[in-house]
């Protein structure tokens, strides 16, 4: 199994400094249930998803192919526009189970009633992988608003109003239910604190909507404060802060958060919010994670059907989740050299995609970290 928690003891040795040639994400590594392994090369998942999915996963195929990272890719073109590849996804969702471990970009969800559920949620649900991690952080050599950005969303992933349960019980009245359970809302907590300890973080902060929704919002709240005390001779802050209110806050003063734990349709918003304050969707990496399972993929769940297509995408987001990928199969020495690399691309400047101000294709881009490498 995935290790999702720390013990007490062994706590206070595997605190580290952050660099942000890493964006680390100090989540648990394999354990005693391994991704597929053979000869020293790790067989994983790799679902390209709508939009600029393939564009940009074939940026980190390029990029482990120059490393020679030790990776065997288990390849689904799965794709959400129609539900004519449930088939498709029911494989892919088995070579996830047999691998344990997944790259994929964002698959498409209809708006229409009559379309397909959405094929991310279902992921996360059958695989209960709980946990969405999404790093938002400023870099050096691409200038925002705001400077010296440096926070992590947690995102429960499982319930909350993606539960899915709704149903029209008289014509023009829409009954949605709203999963909340003390037991989830723990884990997520619990991890949220151990992600700050890992990481070397001082702050945990809980989003809600306690004041209204007083007892599913409440019972995440009053979950979260009880957690925090566990951790507060461990030098970890706790606080928390209405989603309105954050929403504003984040905009103002966004260096007041350091680690952020909520449920699950904030953490959507919240995500979507942090990756403007850093410079836009395509370089906010993030993963999701479970007991046995972890999915990575960009931070911010968005198709990109515009420029699909383009050779305009900008794959930072994609490769730096990769590189989380590679750090979570312990294979950190490769990931830290590919991470250094995208940075030091963005940092110099010369060669930058459309959303960064330049007019760099994905292809230009990745044969640049290439270059760096």
């Amino acid at each position: 199994m995935l290790r999702n928690a720390l013990s007490a003891a062994t706590r206070p040795a595997l605190q580290h400094s952050r660099t942000v040639t890493t964006l680390s994400a100090g989540f648990p590594k394999v354990a005693q249930r391994l991704p597929t392994k053979y000869g020293g090369v790790y067989t994983v998942t790799l679902i390209p998803g709508d939009g600029i999915g393939g564009e940009i996963t074939d940026s980190v195929k390029e990029i482990f192919e120059h490393v020679n990272a030790p990776i065997e890719w288990e390849q689904y073109n799965v794709s959400g526009v129609s539900s004519a590849g449930e088939d498709l996804f029911k494989q892919a969702m088995e070579s996830l189970k047999r691998n344990r471990v997944g790259l994929k970009g964002i698959l498409f969800t209809p708006i229409s009633q009559t379309g397909h559920i959405s094929w991310n949620v279902a992921m996360r649900q059958q695989l209960d992988i709980y946990a969405s991690v999404v790093m938002c952080k400023s870099l050096p050599g691409f200038p925002t608003r705001h400077s010296n950005v440096d926070f992590a969303i947690i995102r429960e992933n499982t319930e909350g109003e993606y539960s899915g349960l709704e149903h029209q019980s008289y014509p023009g009245v829409v009954e949605s239910l709203k999963v909340s359970t003390r037991a989830k809302a723990e884990r997520i907590a619990r991890f949220a604190f151990d992600f700050a300890l890992k990481n070397n973080r001082k702050k945990v902060t809980c989003v809600h909507k306690a004041n209204i929704m007083k007892l599913g919002d409440g019972l995440f709240l009053n979950t979260f404060r009880r957690i925090a005390e566990e951790y507060k001779s461990l030098g970890i802050v706790s606080n928390d802060m209405i989603i309105d209110n954050t929403s504003m806050q984040l905009v103002a003063k966004p260096g007041q958060f350091d680690v952020m734990v909520m449920p699950n349709l904030y953490g959507a918003i919240i995500s979507n919010i942090g990756a403007a304050l850093v410079g836009g969707p395509g370089i906010v990496p993030g993963c999701n994670i479970g007991r046995d399972y972890a999915l990575f993929e960009p931070g911010c769940r968005h198709v990109a059907s515009d420029i699909m297509g383009t050779n305009r995408a900008n794959p930072t987001a994609m490769v730096l989740s990769a590189t989380m990928m590679l750090r979570h199969l312990g294979l950190d020495s490769i990931a830290n050299s590919i991470a250094s690399a995208t940075f030091d691309v963005i940092n110099a400047g010369e060669v930058r995609t459309a959303d960064m101000g330049g007019a760099a294709t994905t292809s230009e881009f990745t044969n640049a970290i290439i270059k760096k490498l």
